[in-house]
């Protein structure tokens, strides 16, 4: 399912005229597919079930990395989303935020193309979350509490009169992660709820005044 809608965006990203440049061309499709392949091949089992790793380096050919370069950062940011989907639907964990990034290798052909895959645990090895902001950004949680309000120090900063000025903490708990309501005047809402304080599960829906945030574990 994961790679069906990386194929979809990517239809939506090379569209038009520009589709023709990959006709009997390198595909970004792909790449999308040997990643999802190479998360499979090197999942293990871990404590808290398979671990799949977080870190790609993808190595194109000098050729392919010029064709691409135009629209690389968007592809990385499709590759990433595809590789977070992929693992929801497998059922795979992170230890560390996804990250993939795409390099320029002379000793590769015209058309071909590596892909290198590690573990790499996050910050202070704490598994892997993250929130999801209404743009797709995604800030990710470390040891230190993530603060959401209309405060300009805030970790998230919501420029919404329905907000509290310090309204809600998302932050660790042992091996959970939890969001804490700060007495906000309007509560905070998890998947259509007002919650005082509620642990998160992967794709968590977290409603701050109007403002829609996603909790992730990747």
């Amino acid at each position: 399912m994961g790679l069906q809608k990386f194929e979809g965006r990517l239809e939506r990203m090379v569209d038009g005229t520009f589709s023709k440049a990959f006709r009997g061309e390198l595909h970004p499709v792909e790449i999308g597919r040997r990643l999802t392949r190479e998360m499979d091949l090197q999942r293990r089992v871990g404590v808290h079930g398979l671990i799949a790793p977080n870190s790609y380096v993808v190595h194109l050919s000098t050729n392919d990395f010029d064709r691409f370069e135009s629209f690389l950062d968007a592809l990385v940011r499709e590759l990433e989303e595809a590789a977070r989907e992929h693992a929801r639907t497998e059922q795979y964990v992170f230890v560390g935020p996804v990250t993939v990034s795409v390099v320029e290798d002379p000793h590769q052909r015209k058309g071909r193309f590596a892909i290198v895959s590690e573990v790499q645990e996050g910050p202070s090895g704490l598994p892997a979350a993250s929130i999801v902001l209404a743009d797709g950004d995604r800030v990710v949680l470390g040891p230190e509490p993530i603060t959401i309000g209309r405060l300009p120090e805030s970790t998230v900063m919501v420029t919404d009169p329905n907000a509290s000025r310090r309204h809600a903490e998302v932050r660790r708990s042992g091996n959970d992660v939890v969001v804490v309501d700060l007495n906000s005047t309007n509560g905070t809402r998890v998947n259509g709820a007002t919650v005082r304080e509620r642990t998160l599960a992967d794709g968590d829906q977290i409603v701050i005044g109007t403002t829609v945030l996603r909790f992730e574990t990747s």
